[in-house]
């Protein structure tokens, strides 16, 4: 039984196949970010915060350290709070126009999604 190995267990979920870690700590995922068809989208969301509108700018395929100057930017410029969840940054309130302008001005390709 020197060999012996936990084939499954349901104390930590699902595991990640690369990393065998669990999945909402998987590191083989968090160390880089997702890279998609290059154009970053502008969602307005509400669900889960009681009524109040976020707006949720995915796609923008920046490391960790760009992402954290581009989010403080965009949350100075808007006048608001934001955060970052993973590779994707949440701003308070629905500043969609403005926060568009802002990235055409750097360069990016953005698209309002969802209604």
């Amino acid at each position: 039984m020197a060999k012996s190995r936990v084939v499954y267990s349901t104390d930590q979920g699902n595991l990640c196949p690369g990393c065998r870690q669990p999945v909402k700590q998987c590191r083989c995922r968090a160390s880089s970010p997702t890279t998609g068809d290059g154009i970053v989208r502008l969602q307005r969301q509400t669900k889960g915060r009681n009524g109040k509108p976020v707006t949720l700018i995915t796609g923008l395929g920046l490391d960790e350290q760009a992402l954290k100057a581009l989010a403080k930017d965009l949350k100075n410029r808007c006048g608001v709070g934001g955060s970052i969840e993973g590779f994707d940054i949440l701003i308070q309130g629905d500043k969609r126009p403005e926060i568009k302008a802002m990235l055409e001005e750097r360069g990016f390709t953005v698209k309002l999604a969802g209604g």
